[in-house]
């Protein structure tokens, strides 16, 4: 069997055929519902949308959902926002689970130590964060990786990514009011970093 990564499916709504990490997955729930498959593993036919807010709202719109399964399903309105938060749910319980591995940082002092370590796999801040000290770690990551391809090395580029606001990022990793964190290198931080750019892709489409 081909990596998962390598697997297309159709868009319900556009009929395109995409990478399934392009596209999310929709199944019908055991009351008759329709309800994000985040992970793609739940049981059942599954209906595939593209991996966007806009688009999982117009399949809703457009009845996508009935067609393509050929039944009289129930479809939340709000499904689109439903599946938000169950992208958001699935970033902090990996989340949860770097931090118990040691694969996060918190605090601006320790996430700026990370960066000149060449540690630092994604910088996260909260949205509600002030401008300077965004700003300021912003540009502690850029500094970071033009010196070290100056000096020779091909450093991965740390997205900085601004998901969650202080409050969830302090419920996820059991701490109060998290304004700056950054994911360190390990299996966890990757697979939290998986999340992330996953759930950012959606808000942006």
């Amino acid at each position: 069997m081909p990596p998962r990564q390598e697997l297309t499916r159709q868009c319900a709504l556009t009929r395109e055929v995409k990478p399934v990490a392009d596209l999310i997955r929709f199944v019908v729930s055991p009351d008759g519902a329709v309800v994000p498959d985040t992970d793609a593993r739940a049981e059942g036919r599954g209906v595939w949308i593209s991996l966007g807010r806009q688009a999982v709202a117009e399949a809703v719109r457009r009845k996508a959902f009935q067609k393509s399964l050929k039944a009289a399903v129930a479809v939340p309105e709000d499904l689109a926002d439903l599946t938000r938060l169950r992208l958001e749910q699935r970033f902090t319980q990996a989340l949860s689970m770097a931090r118990k591995a040691g694969q996060i940082v918190t605090g601006a002092t320790k996430v700026k130590t990370a960066i000149e370590a060449g540690a630092v796999i994604a910088l996260l801040t909260a949205t509600d964060a002030a401008a300077d000290g965004r700003q300021k770690l912003a540009g502690a990551l850029r500094g970071y990786t033009l010196a070290a391809r100056e000096a020779g090395m091909e450093p991965e580029e740390a997205p900085h990514l601004e998901l969650l606001d202080s409050d969830q990022l302090g419920l996820a990793l059991g701490l109060e009011n998290v304004i700056h964190a950054a994911l360190v290198k390990g299996a966890a931080a990757e697979a939290a970093l998986k999340r992330a750019e996953r759930l950012a892709r959606y808000l942006a489409n």
